[in-house]
């Protein structure tokens, strides 16, 4: 089978799975269904599923299968698979009995070093904590940003299609299959979760898509698709507001693997911009980074500095503006 023919049946294949398995989920009867309840830090009123990962990883496991088409899977797609395949198990159990952070961070750590390991990529050994523990914020950081309709399912449409047309200009036929399968399962996913969600991605599906954008990222990175760069500024919208966040709160003293409402897509939606338009707003922001580092690709070192450099700037001035717009929020809640 042709590659372009391959990668359109994957999309079309994962996008449905992901979808049927998702309205499956959402059906109370279902055993899936698994309610998340509101409390002080959620954004949601109405107890609401939180298995539409389940669907999400179905689709990717059926894009999965169009590598073995191609002839063989490459090691670090079909490891990626592998590791994004034991984290979905873990965080469904977590999804539905809540374990403890010390035995997620294990257990994340573990993939993303057998991950590493196993994938084959020459690079110097001094490099490999810092990638392994990329991966496990890369796994965390979609689980961080997965607090409000359309977000992460967006945020994973946007990303892996992005790096599925640059694997593709690149002559990566399965990379590409893989990311844009990926993708449509997003997709599927977001048919019920954008506002208002009849059902959230929960652990189940956020933690190994963002174990799936870094690994895909390396993998890509490893076989000359794109510089590292490349992913990071696709996936810039979450990997900026969480650490930024993150890195404030540890300035400020607080336990940062607590739930907590001050990512800035939360202060948006707290603002009044609603679920809506903060989605939306995300999406302006993804699909311009990922835009910005497709044009950036074949162009020479100095001018991809200033695109990366002018997206970043674009993104910390927002981030700014939420913040001051806040503090008037919290200066006019204390004085009525």
């Amino acid at each position: 089978m042709a590659p372009d023919v391959l990668l359109v049946s994957v999309v079309v294949l994962a996008f449905g799975l992901a979808w049927g398995v998702t309205r499956s989920c959402c059906r109370p009867g279902s055993w899936l269904h698994f309610l998340d309840m509101p409390n002080e830090r959620s954004l949601h009123a109405t107890p609401t599923p939180r298995t539409g990962g389940v669907g999400v990883m179905v689709g990717v496991l059926a894009a999965g299968g169009g590598l073995a088409v191609l002839g063989s899977p490459g090691r670090p797609e079909g490891l990626a698979l592998l590791g994004a395949g034991l984290l979905a198990g873990l965080g469904l159990v977590d999804d539905r009995r809540s374990l403890s952070a010390r035995l997620r961070l294990l257990a994340q750590l573990a993939v993303a070093g057998l991950f590493l390991a196993a994938a084959g990529f020459e690079l110097p050994g001094w490099t490999w904590p810092l990638l392994g523990l990329g991966l496990v914020w890369m796994s965390n950081l979609y689980n961080f940003m997965d607090g409000a309709d359309g977000l992460a399912g967006g945020m994973a449409l946007f990303g892996f299609a992005f790096l599925a047309v640059a694997a593709r200009l690149a002559g990566e036929a399965g990379l590409a299959t893989l990311a844009a399968g990926v993708a449509a399962a997003a997709a599927g996913f977001l048919c019920f979760n954008l506002h208002p969600a009849r059902i959230f991605m929960g652990d189940v599906g956020s933690v190994p898509l963002g174990f799936l954008a870094g690994a895909l990222g390396l993998a890509g990175w490893s076989r000359g698709a794109w510089p590292l760069w490349f992913p990071l500024l696709v996936f810039a919208p979450f990997i900026l507001d969480a650490s930024v966040t993150l890195a404030k709160r540890a300035l400020r003293g607080e336990k940062v693997w607590q739930a907590h409402r001050s990512h800035y897509y939360q202060r948006l939606v707290r603002l009044g911009l609603g679920h809506r338009k903060t989605a939306w707003l995300a999406y302006a922001l993804m699909a311009g980074a990922g835009g910005f580092g497709l044009l950036a690709l074949p162009l020479g070192f100095s001018l991809q500095c200033i695109i990366i450099t002018m997206t970043v700037l674009v993104h910390l001035l927002l981030g700014y503006r939420i913040d001051r717009a806040w503090r008037r929020h919290e200066a006019r809640s204390l004085k009525s």
